[in-house]
């Protein structure tokens, strides 16, 4: 359970705060006394939680939204192509690049302190146009000059997400064979919980740099303990 305290005035805006993590996400942020900002289309208001100020606007257009983020202390950017598959790959680089991009440039035009973006574990043996695009928008972060804090979940269980649950027992066991522990714990599963509790917690701890939480990352901070050191991209 994560402890209450005063955090009257912070602000966070969060792009896809009606999604499957934003919706979960904005919640915590909100019992834990968040001014918080979603994006939303005209008419997806009724979507958020309740205490969160929507926003509207297209993630997709330059400037739709940008007069809005001026004030944030931390921007969170959740949007992206539902339920990835290798044949929308189009998709991957219409929603997820561009609506990263206009993010950026929105956060930079406000000067935002603190950017949170939601990538995918990499490098990966499936998924290759996706996993291509998100690491084309790390690239985009790195290069903007904002300080950064990168989520690189591999698959987020949940409602409407436990039939990888079967694979656990595999997890497990390829995680103590030495020859494949690395790439069982960067493509391991988290918990739609711990996805969330990170990110709560890095925005209560924002990153100097680039800073990158990968799945045994997400799985530490998500219990309580964020590690002293960061991770800092290259």
């Amino acid at each position: 359970m994560v402890k209450r305290k005063n955090l009257q005035g912070k602000r966070v805006f969060i792009t896809g705060g009606t999604g499957y993590v934003g919706r979960r996400l904005v919640a915590l942020l909100v019992e834990r006394g968040y001014n918080v900002r979603a994006l939303v289309r005209g008419g997806s208001e009724h979507k958020l939680p309740e205490g969160c100020e929507p926003v509207q606007g297209n993630a997709l257009e330059p400037d739709s939204y940008t007069k809005h983020v001026h004030s944030a202390d931390a921007m969170v950017h959740l949007v992206g192509v539902s339920h990835p598959h290798p044949f929308k790959a189009g998709q991957f680089r219409a929603v997820d690049l561009v609506s990263t991009e206009i993010a950026v440039s929105a956060a930079l035009k406000a000067k935002v302190p603190h950017f949170v973006y939601v990538s995918v574990a990499q490098p990966a043996p499936i998924m290759k146009d996706y996993v291509q695009v998100r690491a084309e928008c790390e690239a985009l972060l790195r290069g903007s000059g904002l300080n950064a804090t990168i989520l690189r979940p591999w698959y987020v269980l949940g409602p409407g997400h436990r039939w990888p649950y079967a694979f656990v027992p595999f997890y497990w066991l390829f995680e103590k064979l030495p020859a494949s522990r690395t790439a069982a714990q960067r493509l391991g599963f988290v918990t739609l919980e711990q996805l969330c509790l990170t990110l709560l917690r890095a925005i209560d701890h924002p990153a100097s740099g680039i800073r990158i939480l990968s799945v045994p990352e997400i799985r530490i901070i998500s219990a309580g303990r964020f590690p002293r050191s960061e991770k800092t991209a290259a």
